[in-house]
């Protein structure tokens, strides 16, 4: 009889255990901030590599938000202001849901030291 009445003891402690660590874990799941690509940007050889992946994906809203991406890193309002642009304007252009004139863009990487280019497609 004790062994049993123990045994079930046990699974309970173990269950109020389990149930205790799983919401410990919850909350530091909760914790975690969502990872923003804006905060790895650092160098030149950075935003080269974000705008070239970016542009191998052959699609424009991937790259506007990827301009966003590296415009936030380097300081939307610093660009916005060197730009004579709303920086809320700005952030909305470069946003998913933005659609940025062709001249936004040209100014925005011109402002990052780089410039668009074309050259001819490889065929398969």
């Amino acid at each position: 009889m004790y062994v049993i009445t123990y045994t079930i003891a046990m699974k309970e402690i173990r269950r109020t255990e389990t149930f205790k660590n799983m919401k410990t874990r919850a909350k530091k799941k909760s914790a975690l901030k969502k990872w923003d690509p804006a905060e790895i940007i650092e160098t030149k050889e950075d935003v080269l590599a974000f705008l070239e992946g970016a542009l191998e994906e052959n699609d424009p809203e991937f790259l506007f938000k990827t301009i966003g991406y590296i415009a936030r890193s380097k300081g939307m309002a610093k660009i916005a202001k060197e730009l004579n642009l709303n920086r809320e304007g700005l952030y909305t252009a470069l946003s998913p849901q933005g659609n940025p004139s062709f001249i936004t863009i040209a100014r925005v990487l011109d402002n990052l030291g780089f410039q668009l280019s074309i050259k001819q497609k490889v065929p398969a």
